[in-house]
């Protein structure tokens, strides 16, 4: 009887905050997600759960490979915060660690919901793929970090 409002999100309204990154090189993020274990205590003949450890799943980013300024310069300035190439030399983990923020936008660009992502690391990283068979498509940068946890503030 009553009309409720009801507007969804939308998977293309969003920014992500990386210190170093330009917001405009993300192109895309998978959802944010953790797992839970489960802990068996068998008693008798009867078994009961509760829960174990949680742990925070990795993200995957897609960012673009822009030429000026560089995807893949500012996506090695962080890499190098953790290992240096040249002299073998890693960092300590306040060094490469970052918290990162994801905001899910509503039509008219405000800010509906907010993700902090915290101990962020790259563990994987891509710089792109060149061919040419292409038809001048667009290079990405595929790139998985691993976070240590993340906090849904709205």
């Amino acid at each position: 009887i009553y009309y409720t409002a009801f507007e969804p999100k939308q998977s293309n309204r969003f920014v992500m905050y990386i210190d170093g990154i330009p917001a405009y090189l993300v192109k895309g993020v998978t959802a944010i997600s953790l797992d839970q274990t489960a802990v068996e205590l068998n008693h008798i003949n009867v078994q009961r759960f509760v829960k174990g450890k949680t742990k925070w799943n990795t993200i995957d980013l897609t960012l673009f490979e822009s030429i000026t300024p560089s995807g893949a310069q500012a996506v090695m300035e962080w890499i190098r915060l953790g290992h240096e190439s040249v002299t073998g030399r890693d960092g300590y983990s306040d060094f490469y660690k970052k918290n990162l923020t994801f905001n899910v936008l509503g039509p008219v660009g405000d800010i509906v919901s907010e993700w902090k992502v915290m101990g962020a690391f790259p563990t994987n990283v891509n710089f792109g793929d060149y061919s040419y068979d292409d038809d001048g498509q667009a290079v990405n940068i595929k790139m998985t970090i691993r976070p240590d946890y993340a906090v849904l503030n709205y």
